[in-house]
């Protein structure tokens, strides 16, 4: 009896490290700026880098419903889609912009190989203390 449940969880945890190896790396977000915006009154830039590893990708997400977001790729190429568009595939030096409130259904890196970066603006009210909330809440 015991050898058969000893077999039955190591199979069960095999057989979760299989899936967790599966699903895509997550990213790495760095704040790189922070600051109240002097002549806004209740408006801030915040300013992030989003490093991802090769084949890694974000969970579908919204950012506050007052922030206005400009992405610039800075490395690599970044597959995007928003609001249910097709999703496009942005190279370094390229960007795109994210009007408040907008569904972002694709981020990740376009490359399987190759690590890649973005740089994200964000003009939000300064007090928003999350900049992502994932789609399923």
């Amino acid at each position: 009896m015991f050898t058969r449940t000893l077999m039955a969880c190591t199979l069960m945890a095999l057989s979760v490290g299989a899936i967790a190896a599966d699903s895509p790396p997550a990213s790495k977000v760095t704040e790189v700026f922070n600051q109240p915006l002097p002549n806004v009154p209740g408006k801030s830039m915040r300013v992030v880098e989003v490093d991802y590893a090769p084949g890694a990708a974000s969970p579908s997400h919204r950012h506050p419903k007052t922030a206005f977001i400009y992405a610039t790729v800075i490395e690599g190429e970044i597959s995007s889609a928003v609001n249910g568009e097709p999703a496009r595939t942005f190279k370094a030096g390229e960007s795109w912009s994210e009007s408040p409130g907008d569904f972002h259904g694709v981020s990740a890196n376009a490359s399987k190989t190759k690590p890649a970066r973005l740089k994200a603006v964000f003009v939000l009210d300064s007090s928003e203390t999350q900049l992502v909330t994932p789609a399923d809440k």
